[in-house]
């Protein structure tokens, strides 16, 4: 036990979990927290232009790492600030830790107006966390983010919130922190096992289902035995790709193509789906979506999945964590007559169709991510972004390596392809990291071109550049017989005030020239905006194929 401020012992306690980045922004309620930065160093801190990357970086941070990531913020409107960066990462099951001012602890629930006052921050910070405390007392605020942290390595791994009003971390007393722990994460039950295993095994053609929680949990290894040994496909969802790289013949994305593509045909084909680590959200109505007498065995590490009535009800629901569900598998999977029958040259097929599908509707940008692909290494990480260009970037541009696909989920969330590829990163200092956004999204967030400059964090942004909000903007040709309004942009120029905060950038009109520009940007060992402009943008980011 030793005597400290509160400030001092949130920073005490977070180095004794193991944390050694914060992303935050300072205001008065955390300047104690801010000042135990100083007085007891050893975590990187991080301070960003807006609130909302605090959230969004430590969401970068953690998909990519496997770490949890840790962001800081004023109460109220730096709470409100930081909520759609916290609601991307509920969607993505990140394991991300927003710590929080408040108001002085005697007035909190008064409504007397205090600085930053909102009425129970804590009530509206339940929509987008899994678990969410306030801490009082100063001697209890170690425990307070033991218990923040314990939440976020058992079950399934979403966003918490921790608050601490500011006369708490003004507050010097005796204070002792907690040791870090680990958790032991649910297996398979030996009966289930069995019943699992006996499916599998007799399945002629097996199929598996893989998503983010492979991820999640690091299955990387397990997810590949088990598929080898029963010689089944792999569908990939998008926060699922990476998993196994997708070269592999056996290994197609889901949602591929028209009308599902290759991974609705093989669904069709299959006698037994195996869902891990995925909400497995195909519409029971849908005429590819497993059906008697397809057999589905869904493991998750969350059982509320197998509950949700509009997701298909599994016929054996198993709760475990990926990695040791899949490692229990694969050991026993490797002492069982495995009957699998798939022919692995027709999966080849069909993958192969929907590629080439995908690039007769668009072969200049295909080719040119396919020679992106080539010039990069395999462990480049990927922000992709809400943009056109994303989509077809998703298609040819392969995901080689485990975590190196970061995306939105079901989110959605315009603006969040920049700041979270800052957060990565700082994770990844080693590795290339490219944000794909358009310029209605990375606007959002250009204030944090100074923080990279600042803190030497060299992400590369591809910046699809068409002067408008490009898929609102194709729904009003399509569906509202031309009637644009409101979704065209007046922009900047992006490479002169890349420039001015202090960075680099080149403006690309010739799709031909984009490769040549991207790998000198990957180069530069500087944060760089790659700008795709004019007919190259329309090319690259236009969202109908026409």
């Amino acid at each position: 036990m030793a005597q400290m401020t509160g400030g001092e012992a949130v920073i005490k306690q977070l180095q004794a979990e193991g944390v050694e980045v914060v992303f935050g922004l300072p205001g008065v309620q955390i300047m104690h927290i801010y000042n135990g930065f100083f007085t007891q160093p050893g975590i990187r801190i991080i301070t960003t232009r807006h609130e909302q990357t605090t959230a969004y970086a430590a969401d970068g941070y953690a998909r990519t790492t496997g770490k949890i990531g840790v962001a800081l913020i004023v109460p109220g409107p730096g709470a409100y600030n930081a909520g759609a960066a916290l609601a991307t990462a509920y969607a993505a099951s990140s394991p991300v830790l927003l710590i929080s001012g408040q108001i002085d602890s005697n007035l909190i629930g008064t409504g007397r107006g205090a600085l930053h006052e909102v009425h129970d921050q804590l009530e509206f910070m339940k929509p987008v966390t899994k678990w969410q405390d306030r801490v009082v007392k100063a001697e209890d605020i170690p425990e307070g983010i033991h218990e923040a942290i314990k939440q976020i390595k058992t079950g399934r791994p979403r966003p918490v919130e921790i608050e601490i009003p500011p006369d708490t971390l003004a507050t010097l007393a005796d204070i002792q922190t907690v040791e870090g722990e680990e958790y032991p994460r649910p297996s398979i039950a030996a009966d289930t096992l069995r019943a699992v295993v006996n499916q599998l095994a007799n399945a002629r053609r097996p199929l598996i289902w893989a998503g983010g929680g492979v991820s999640l949990s690091g299955a990387f290894s397990e997810l590949r035995r088990v598929a080898e040994t029963l010689g089944a496909p792999v569908v990939l969802t998008r926060e699922g790709k990476g998993a196994l790289p997708d070269t592999n013949p056996m290994v197609v994305n889901a949602g591929g193509g028209a009308g599902g593509g290759a991974a609705a045909d093989l669904l069709r084909q299959a006698d037994v789906i195996f869902a891990v680590g995925t909400r497995f959200n195909i519409n029971p109505a849908m005429d590819w979506a497993p059906k008697p007498p397809q057999v589905l065995i869904h493991l998750d590490i969350d059982d509320a999945e197998f509950q949700n009535k509009l997701l298909m009800k599994p016929t054996l629901g198993v709760v475990a964590d990926a990695k040791l569900g899949l490692g229990q598998l694969g050991q026993a999977l490797a002492s069982a007559r495995v009957q699998s029958s798939w022919d692995k040259s027709a999966v080849a097929g069909l993958k192969k169709r929907d590629d080439e599908a995908m690039r007769a509707q668009r072969p200049a940008p295909y080719n040119v991510w396919e020679q992106v692909r080539k010039d990069l290494p395999e462990d480049t990480i990927v922000v992709g972004g809400i943009t056109g260009g994303d989509r077809w970037a998703g298609s040819a541009f392969a995901t080689l390596k485990p975590r190196t696909l970061v995306t939105s989920s079901y989110m959605g969330t315009l603006g969040y392809g920049f700041p979270t590829a800052l957060g990565a990163k700082v994770g990844n200092p080693d590795k290339p990291v490219l944000s794909f956004t358009g310029d209605g999204g990375f606007m959002y967030a250009i204030g944090e071109m100074a923080t990279a400059v600042q803190y030497g964090i060299n992400t590369v942004v591809v910046l699809f550049n068409n002067s408008r909000y490009g898929a609102s903007n194709d729904d009003q040709l399509t569906r509202f017989k031309g009637n644009v309004i409101g979704t065209e942009l007046h922009n900047p120029d992006f490479v002169s005030l890349a420039q001015s905060f202090g960075a680099k950038g080149v403006k690309v009109t010739d799709l031909d020239a984009f490769p040549r520009a991207l790998k000198q940007a990957v180069a530069a060992n500087s944060p760089y905006i790659v700008e795709i402009a004019g007919d190259a943008a329309y090319q690259m980011d236009r969202v109908r194929a026409g």
